[in-house]
């Protein structure tokens, strides 16, 4: 979305489907966030038919639900600040960015929201 123009024709596009209740565009991100009860790839179709542009869903969430944000597969320098890419949906990225059991255990032993851990001093 380069001018205020193409931001208009997307928001437009969406906003007489049924189940949408509110549409947020971010240009500078170039983001079109829906909320509502609708299907996302109605929405990716639509937005695709109406405008003529490339869409496709937004593949970066918040870097907290990630286990391993910084993996080579889920780090990105193109997201936006405090986002990663979804490596859990992705089934060739996720063995990478989840943690063994192994680790989860020796990570929360020593964590401060575990009341029974250990602390070294």
């Amino acid at each position: 979305m380069d001018c205020e123009g193409c931001e208009r024709k997307v928001r437009q596009s969406v906003e007489g489907m049924k189940g949408v209740s509110k549409v947020e565009v971010e240009p500078k991100k170039h983001k079109l966030t829906v909320t509502g009860y609708v299907d996302p790839k109605k929405v990716l179709q639509r937005v695709r038919h109406r405008t003529g542009k490339h869409a496709e869903a937004w593949p970066y969430v918040p870097y907290d639900m990630v286990y391993h944000p910084y993996v080579q597969g889920a780090y990105d320098k193109k997201a936006p600040a405090g986002y990663v890419r979804n490596v859990v949906a992705d089934p060739s990225q996720a063995p990478l960015a989840r943690a063994t059991s192994t680790e989860e255990k020796y990570s929360t032993a020593f964590s401060d929201d575990n009341p029974n851990a250990c602390t070294v001093m």
